[in-house]
């Protein structure tokens, strides 16, 4: 085991995946949308007590950054499982109720861009799974940014690992 993979005692699996997914997937936009909605009704309720008209621009810049923000989400947030656990020869990938078990020697490429926020992992799979042929999580926030995780580092030299004994 090693120092960077805190295993739990229960189970056996560890974590590879970032614990703020969830804020990330589910309240990162509810504040974005909550924000701007505050941000269309509040010109209304203050045009409303003051007797002035409100300008379109209060409106447009809003409802145009919900679009843009939509877009964004949608590619980049959405598309992220909830948890992967590392289970030694295979990872155990969750997203809602749904439960996959993915064979390391089965990933054909383990892609890793620090440079986003929040730092992502893809996976690519020789055979599509019930997540498709591609499963994007966070990967673990480090301390010092926009560096190699030492976390995908190792699973990218298990994965590799892998492959070669399987003879792909």
């Amino acid at each position: 085991m090693r120092m960077f993979e805190p295993r739990t005692a229960t189970t056996g699996m560890t974590l590879i995946s970032s614990r703020a997914t969830a804020f990330y997937k589910r309240g990162f936009p509810i504040l974005w949308f909550g924000f701007l909605i505050v941000l269309i009704f509040l010109p209304l309720i203050v045009g409303a007590q003051t007797g002035q008209s409100v300008q379109p621009m209060f409106f447009i810049v809003p409802v145009a950054m919900m679009a843009i923000g939509y877009f964004v989400f949608k590619k980049v947030i959405l598309v992220l499982v909830d948890q992967v656990y590392d289970l030694g020869d295979a990872l155990l990938v969750r997203n809602g109720t749904q439960e996959e078990r993915i064979a390391l020697s089965d990933i054909t490429n383990v892609s890793y861009t620090p440079m986003m926020n929040p730092p992502q992992v893809t996976l690519s799979l020789r055979q599509p799974t019930g997540f498709g042929s591609k499963v994007t999580f966070c990967a673990p926030k480090r301390f010092v940014p926009f560096g190699s995780s030492p976390v995908i580092d190792a699973l990218i030299r298990r994965v590799d690992a892998a492959r070669r004994r399987a003879g792909n």
